[in-house]
């Protein structure tokens, strides 16, 4: 089995494939601080939420907000694993409602 190029400096740190950062961090002037914190107990940060920069710039601050919270909601590190949760989620609209409702009535 071959060895991942890079690893983890590779994926987190500046890069092609890395770049990532708190969202839930903000700087001034629409900027983000770098992904991850030195410890949980010693630091003032709360739990971050990270997205890779690219993403970051191009998400509203309601689908920012709306992420960090779904994220911070979530019990963190149950069995040891890290909790994941969609950056974006796709909104059910009501025309999808009456599609299945129409299905149903035909059925029944």
């Amino acid at each position: 089995m071959a060895k991942p190029e890079g690893g983890l400096k590779a994926w987190f740190g500046k890069g092609p494939k890395g770049d990532w950062v708190d969202i839930g961090a903000p700087k001034k002037k629409g900027k983000f601080q770098a992904c991850g914190r030195k410890s949980a107990k010693s630091s003032k940060r709360k739990y971050p939420k990270c997205v890779p920069r690219s993403k970051a710039k191009s998400m509203t601050a309601s689908q920012i907000k709306s992420a960090v919270s779904r994220k911070r909601s979530k019990a963190q590190g149950v069995g040891g694993k890290p909790t994941n949760v969609k950056t974006i989620v796709k909104r059910k609209t009501s025309g999808s409602k009456s599609r299945n409702n129409k299905r149903k009535n035909k059925k029944g």
